[in-house]
């Protein structure tokens, strides 16, 4: 199987949220903008869960303004 350049964890992106947990920002990556530069997050601080309420029960995520709006920051 060949996988794009540059699609972030295509291979394991069976979740659809992103945490990171250097930032404690959260993406939902089936609305993922190019803003969010999901590709830009170190492998080492990428967290996935299948559900947004996983991820925040996990870490103080915050939500990213592009794809899940409703920042606090």
């Amino acid at each position: 199987m060949s996988i794009p350049e540059g699609r972030i964890d295509m291979v394991i992106k069976l979740k659809q949220f992103l945490g990171n947990v250097n930032t404690l920002e959260v993406h939902d990556t089936a609305n993922e903008k190019i803003l969010c530069q999901l590709d830009e997050i170190k492998p080492a601080h990428r967290r996935w869960y299948d559900t947004l309420s996983e991820a925040k029960a996990d870490r103080p995520y915050d939500n990213c303004y592009w794809c899940l709006g409703a920042s606090t920051r």
